[in-house]
């Protein structure tokens, strides 16, 4: 089929035409020559672009042409590629339930016990990051499509780089760290995602005589610059034990690395308490140092080169490190331990490299404590706006982004916290989140959810109560209209009058509901039976909402009544539907006809008043007829008007008869 389009001003008519289609959440964008119809490829085809900002458009080029003069492509321009990798469903479901869940916190806590509970938030968005990132990586293994690995290998370090983000600013600004644990937190940071060594030193570690193997004080070095004294003293003692005439050597060193100064998260001492204590240590290295104890051993003499926080010999060691945020915290670990959250300035050794990568420089505004610059940096580097949204979320929820609004109006956490949930509606199922996304955005949220919520595919009936109920709770009276009467008009074309009826009553909608209302009786003259009696029997109040709904009911009842050999009550209520001009012009015929039987009873049923009501419907009837209608008038319509008078005149002579003898008697 061809593309709806429009050309685009300025494009040259004589050559190419740039012609497009918006969609809810993407665009159709074809190149073609004047006057050609572009056929539409399926959109499966084609592979995906690269997304260069969350929320910006990836491009999927379909067609295969040449640049010939025949050749036409089209390319599908999608918001948020992301939100259709299936194995990051998991991401966007739990980390849903982790944002509801900060919601309804209690506000009322405060202090400790507020910063433990938001502290303890970040930690299960992180956990969400690491578990979609063990699947992602578990998926790349399996997988033997080329394509895929790649697919899955890029997002597995984007979700590591995600998490390494996170940690970090749940330290810096979450959790706030003070001087002393600050340090601790960043040490555990550092070993939590700087991995690039665990393979060497497992290779080490494996080993038969790991003191003997070529890299053991490759890993000796990396325990050290890591602050894990402790593996890196059990480690030292293979040595110590291989090489007896060193005893002594590998004592002294192994005592002042047991007796290294750390700060405590306890807060069992003060912050001078351990400066004094590190000044005491930091001494006696430069003591051993300077005497030559460990001259014998350049191994021996680097690390305590490091211990003492000697920026050459940690440089020495950078190829351990791997990053400049490993260095940052080495160096601080042996030379500023109790360095305080303000003083983490960026003097930063960045491998010699001009131009920071985009890691390096949201991590370096993270240090500088530019939550701002953090985020804005997230949103330019990542492929979607998950990060960015919940992040700013939980730093808002810690009070840190009160004064920041946007020119435009609403502020930076509902910006961010809109254009995902936008995202998210795009999704043929992820939409869902989305919705309580946007019920947490005081400002623009209802309005952001009507706009999308009009814009679901309402394919099934069941995915139309889903949406029609969330429209109901939420009292979007519009949109429940809106949607209700979408469904009745399905309902109709498919010929599912119970349904088209059930919607347009829901709908309130009395004009389409006398129109279903004239399907089912004409259906009843047709075939002699109503369909959908349950619905029908039990309109209740409902049939008011027209006059030829009330009908539909009332004649139904009319029926019922019949059925069960109530003809007296029968007869005043299809005499009501007439007299009271409920009753279409047109079903008159009809009406009097169901009479007949009524008439022909052996009891007599109507009253004289009734039968002269009757015989004035019917003369309405034929009266109302001009001479080229009558005419035109087939032979069972003549007859059936003729049968109706004859049982009228008799059941008038019959009631006259039967009042006669009861006031004679």
């Amino acid at each position: 089929a061809a593309v709806p389009s429009q050309v685009v001003p300025g494009a040259d008519p004589s050559a190419r035409q740039l012609c497009f289609a918006w969609g809810p959440a993407e665009v159709l964008v074809c190149e073609t020559l004047f006057g050609r119809r572009s056929e539409s490829p399926s959109r499966g085809e084609g592979g995906p672009g690269r997304a260069l900002l969350p929320g910006t458009l990836i491009a999927y080029v379909a067609g295969t042409g040449e640049g010939g003069p025949s050749s036409s492509r089209l390319f599908v321009v999608r918001k948020d590629q992301d939100i259709y990798i299936q194995t990051l469903r998991k991401l966007f479901n739990e980390s849903h339930g982790i944002f509801i869940g900060l919601q309804r916190s209690e506000e009322e806590l405060a202090g400790k016990s507020r910063k433990a509970q938001l502290v303890q938030v970040s930690k299960n968005y992180r956990s969400v990051i690491r578990a979609c990132m063990e699947d992602m990586h578990q998926a790349a293994i399996l997988t033997r499509d080329p394509a895929l690995h790649s697919q899955y290998s890029t997002q597995v370090s984007i979700l590591s780089a995600m998490e390494l983000i996170w940690n970090l600013c749940e330290i810096l600004f979450v959790e706030a760290a003070a001087a002393g644990p600050l340090l601790l937190r960043l040490l555990d940071w550092v070993r939590l995602h700087v991995c690039d060594v665990d393979n060497i030193v497992h290779e080490v570690l494996s080993s038969e005589n790991p003191s003997k193997h070529e890299l053991f004080w490759n890993v000796v070095d990396v325990f050290v610059l890591q602050g894990r004294m402790d593996e890196a003293r059990h480690l030292l003692s293979k040595e110590a034990s291989a090489n007896p005439t060193s005893v002594n050597m590998y004592k002294i060193l192994d005592d002042l690395m047991k007796k290294m100064p750390v700060p405590s998260l306890g807060n069992t001492q003060t912050l001078t308490e351990m400066e004094l204590k590190w000044q005491h240590w930091h001494e006696e290295c430069q003591r051993y140092l300077q005497d030559g104890t460990f001259a014998s051993n350049s191994h021996m003499e680097s690390i305590c080169k490091i211990l003492l926080g000697d920026e050459d010999a940690i440089l020495e060691k950078k190829d351990l490190m791997t990053t400049w945020y490993h260095f940052l915290v080495t160096r601080l670990l042996y030379s500023h331990p109790t360095v305080k959250p303000m003083e983490l300035r960026m003097d930063l050794f960045l491998g010699g490299e001009s131009s920071p990568e985009p890691l390096d420089t949201i991590l370096m505004a993270a240090f500088e404590f530019e939550m701002h610059q953090v985020i804005k940096e997230c949103s330019i580097a990542l492929s979607n706006w998950w990060f960015v949204a919940h992040l700013t979320d939980l730093l808002d929820h810690c009070k840190l982004l009160q004064s920041h609004n946007l020119y435009f109006g609403s502020n930076m956490r509902e910006f961010l916290l809109l254009e995902y949930a936008s995202g998210l509606f795009s999704h043929h199922s992820l939409w869902q989140l989305g919705v309580d996304y946007f019920d947490h955005c005081p400002e623009y949220g209802r309005v952001y959810l009507e706009l999308h919520i009009e814009r679901i595919p309402l394919n099934t009936e069941q995915k139309a109560l889903k949406v029609l109920r969330i429209c109901e709770q939420r009292q979007m009276h519009e949109q429940v209209r809106s949607i209700c009467k979408i469904m009745a008009m399905k309902a109709l074309r498919n010929n599912r009058l119970g349904s088209a009826l059930s919607w347009s009553i829901r709908a309130k909608d009395a004009a389409f509901a006398t129109l279903i209302s004239d399907r089912f009786l004409k259906d009843y003259c047709e075939s002699g039976c109503f369909s959908d009696l349950d619905l029908i029997d039990n309109l209740g109040p409902s049939m008011l909402l027209s006059d030829r709904l009330t009908f539909l009911g009332k004649y139904r009842e009319f029926h019922r009544l019949y059925g069960e050999k109530r003809f007296s009550e029968a007869a005043k209520l299809l005499l009501m539907l007439m007299t009271a001009h409920i009753a279409p012009c047109s079903f008159w015929m009809t009406l009097l006809t169901d009479a007949l039987p009524l008439l022909e009873q052996k009891e007599v049923i109507f009253s004289a008043e009734q039968t002269y009501e009757l015989m004035r419907c019917l003369e309405d009837l034929t009266a109302g007829k001009s001479d080229k209608q009558k005419f035109q008038d087939d032979d069972v319509e003549i007859m059936k008007v003729e049968m109706l008078r004859l049982a009228l005149a008799r059941n008038l002579a019959r009631v006259i008869v039967k009042e006669g003898t009861l006031e004679g008697s």
